[in-house]
């Protein structure tokens, strides 16, 4: 697991409920249950202020880093698309609101000036992200009016015309076709696998730490949907949508082991 992810997740996961914050002493024996060591750490932490998404402060009287405005919105939106069934939202350790409901529009973004390969591949992993998919290398198709979405051209230096069109009758097999659902549900059903073995890992007797861990691990990987899933609503997906059962299967075994990871977080939080 690479420690900017990690930290990703532990960020997005725990301390966004516990201020946001930690001393770097904190975050390395975090860490540590994920095979992370501490020189990995403080570089991952020093990039990751490098690019906003976390700031130096002072917690406990200890050096440590909190997440940016910026990092904040990113993982509360992260946070609804990762925890997806109802009784895992209610659970979460700081909810999020639900994005409003489709329009029923497909919303269109549309390059003024095709940027290079390099800067293509940038805006794709950023756009993938809030749930859009590439027409052609020049435009682009999501479910809402994101205004995210404009921050990101700003910040390439990229311009792009912004409209909505209708759907028609054959919504969901232009769903099925430009956001590649068959393999997206193939993807789901191998993560469910790979899962499934991982949870057992966990039994009734884990540890606080070793909780941490499993759990930490099925969110590493559940989190990688987030790039490719665009969470389209339920009328376009196909019958017994494979995504359906895993995040049902998700949502069970993080709420399962989150109270022990839960306690694991807030002792190794403790100043000692």
């Amino acid at each position: 697991m690479h420690a900017r992810s990690a930290l990703f997740d532990l960020y997005g996961d725990h301390l966004r409920a516990r201020g946001a914050r930690a001393p770097v002493a904190a975050l390395v024996r975090l860490l540590a249950p994920l095979g992370v060591q501490p020189p990995a750490v403080r570089t991952a932490v020093s990039r990751m202020v490098r690019q906003g998404w976390l700031e130096p402060v002072r917690t406990d009287g200890q050096p440590g880093y909190a997440l940016t405005s910026r990092a904040r919105r990113r993982l509360d939106d992260a946070a609804v698309r990762i925890y997806r069934t109802q009784a895992a939202r209610g659970a979460a350790e700081e909810p999020a609101d639900r994005p409003g409901e489709w329009d029923r529009h497909w919303h269109l973004c549309i390059l003024r000036e095709v940027p290079n390969a390099r800067r293509r591949e940038q805006l794709a992993s950023q756009l993938s992200f809030l749930g859009w998919a590439p027409l052609s290398d020049g435009a682009w198709v999501g479910l809402r009016d994101d205004a995210e979405v404009d921050q990101i051209l700003a910040v390439e230096g990229l311009t792009a015309d912004r409209f909505r069109a209708p759907v028609d009758e054959g919504a969901t097999e232009f769903a099925r076709r430009v956001w590649r659902l068959d393999d997206l549900g193939a993807a789901y059903d191998a993560w469910l696998i790979e899962a499934k073995a991982l949870a057992e890992r966990a039994g009734d007797d884990v540890s606080d730490e070793q909780a941490f861990a499993v759990r930490s691990e099925l969110l590493h990987e559940w989190r990688k949907f987030l790039f490719v899933d665009p969470g389209l609503p339920d009328d376009l997906l196909p019958d017994d949508w494979a995504g359906t059962r895993a995040a049902a299967f998700f949502d069970f075994h993080a709420q399962r082991l989150g109270h022990a990871a839960g306690r694991f977080v807030d002792d190794c939080l403790t100043v000692h």
